[in-house]
């Protein structure tokens, strides 16, 4: 069993994710949404009326060298 860790600190439209795997920013508002996590990845979201939600990673995931 692991364990899961996550705040949110909220700063107008900007907002910024902590997590077990590091800091993550993201900027919108509840239409439209770009996040960008601790691995390096970028998430696009659109919600839409009616309950329909669009969305895609952008790029690859950065590579971490664990010793």
């Amino acid at each position: 069993m692991g364990w899961h860790y996550r705040k949110s600190i909220k700063v107008g439209p900007f907002r910024i994710n902590l997590s077990r795997h590091g800091v993550g920013h993201s900027f919108g508002n509840r239409r439209f949404r770009v996040t960008t996590g601790p691995d390096g990845r970028r998430h696009v979201s659109v919600h839409l009326p009616g309950g329909f939600h669009l969305g895609k990673t952008l790029g690859s995931r950065r590579h971490h060298r664990h010793f």
